[in-house]
Parts: structure tokens; C-alpha cells; sequence
């Protein structure tokens, strides 16, 4: 007999990933790319998410976020300095978000069109491996400034993932950053994955990632399961 507290988790999975598998359907029924945002706290996902916000406006593309941290809504507003709609979940002390929330703050809010909608998940490298939330795409970021060998020491979040997204390039060199160790040991948990270099503040690497949004796009014509989700 399984451990109850295993049953348990097992059964709170099993709901997640059967809500996340509607709100997908409901996604590409919209014709929305939705992309999961995961990385440690002070990876620089805020950051690039608002730069990446104004810049995906700019084109004429239909852009909103939802936003996921244990309290605060300091981040929907610093999104929502690009314009785009924006709005917080507060998760209560949770260290992830479900599923659930996301479906229960889409019921609540009326952004408009979506063409692409983020989801920038709480800062933690563990349990936002475990929850589908229904996206089509998820990115994993690493910072220069946490070292090089965290998809080393996370690998399932990093298995999980679409695209590594490495920030803060602008600063790598302050860092002592080893890039070619960072992009090995990603590739050694995720054999062929994409590695997109990138800074916020520079620019540095942007036009690469929104092309990669725009193939997600793109790719939401073949249906699902052409996005990798």
C-alpha cells in the first residue's frame, strides 16, 4: 500500500493536470500562446517579461501577464508600466502556481484578445516543475549571477522545459560568468534544448526570444501539441 501522503499528492497532481488540460484546449481554441515563466526568485523574469511586454505591443501584438508571488502585487505593476494588462495572484505562502489559480483569475479578469499570454510563476526551481498550468510553451531562466551549475542541481525543471533563457548577459563578465559551462551543463540535462542569451537592460539577445515567441505562434496553427505542450 502507497504511503497516504503519496496518494494524496498523487491525486492533487492528477486534478492539476486534468484542469491544465482544459485550459489548454481553451488556449489554442482562442488562438493564444500561453507561456509559463520559471526560474529562481532574482532570476530577472520580471524584467524581461516587461521589456518583452513593450516590445511584443510596439509590433501590434495582443499581450497580457499574470503574475505569481507569495504576497505583493509589486510585480503586476511593474508589468504594467509596458502597458499591457497585467494582474497579480497571490498565492498565500504557496511556493508554485496550480492550475486552479490560473483558471480562477481568468474568470475574474476581461483583459481583451490574447495573442500571447505570460504567466510568470512564483521564484522557486522545485515545485513549479510538478504543476502544469496549461501553457504551450514553458521557459526556464538562469541568471549570470547565480552560477553556472544549476541545471545541474534542478534537473527536472529543467527537463521540463522548452527554452533556457540565460539573463543578465550584461553582467556575466562582473560575474566571472562561464557561459560554455552553463550552456554544457544545460544541455547535459537537456540534450538539444534551445539556449537563448539575453539582457534586459541592454537589449542583448531580445529580437532572438520574441522570434522564438513568434514561431510559438506559429506553431499554434498545427494544433496542439506543436509547441511542445
Amino acid at each position: 500500500m502507497e504511503p497516504r501522503i503519496l496518494e494524496v499528492r498523487k491525486n492533487v497532481l492528477h486534478k492539476n493536470d486534468e484542469l491544465a488540460r482544459e485550459l489548454r484546449a481553451r488556449f489554442l481554441s482562442e488562438g493564444t500562446l500561453t507561456v509559463n515563466l520559471v526560474s529562481s526568485p532574482g532570476a530577472g523574469k520580471t524584467t524581461l517579461l516587461r521589456r518583452t511586454l513593450a516590445e511584443l505591443r510596439s509590433r501590434g501584438v495582443a499581450v497580457a501577464a499574470l503574475v505569481g508571488d507569495l504576497a505583493t502585487d509589486n510585480d503586476a505593476r511593474r508589468l504594467a508600466e509596458s502597458g499591457a494588462p497585467a494582474r497579480q495572484i497571490n498565492t498565500d505562502g504557496c511556493c508554485h502556481l496550480d492550475a486552479a489559480m490560473v483558471a480562477r483569475h481568468l474568470a475574474e479578469w476581461s483583459p481583451g484578445r490574447i495573442d500571447i499570454l505570460f504567466i510568470e510563476n512564483v521564484g522557486n526551481l522545485v515545485c513549479t516543475a510538478s504543476y502544469d498550468l496549461g501553457e504551450s510553451l514553458r521557459a526556464v531562466l538562469l541568471s549570470t549571477t547565480e552560477g553556472e551549475d544549476k541545471p545541474l542541481k534542478y534537473p527536472k525543471l529543467f527537463n521540463s522545459a522548452d527554452v533556457a533563457v540565460i539573463t543578465k548577459m550584461d553582467l556575466a563578465a562582473a560575474c566571472e560568468f562561464d557561459r560554455a559551462a552553463a550552456r554544457r551543463n544545460i544541455l547535459s540535462v537537456r540534450p538539444g534544448m534551445r539556449i537563448l542569451e539575453t539582457s534586459a537592460r541592454t537589449g542583448e539577445g531580445l529580437e532572438e526570444w520574441l522570434r522564438f515567441l513568434e514561431e510559438g505562434r506559429a506553431g499554434l496553427a498545427g494544433g496542439p501539441g506543436t509547441t511542445g505542450g
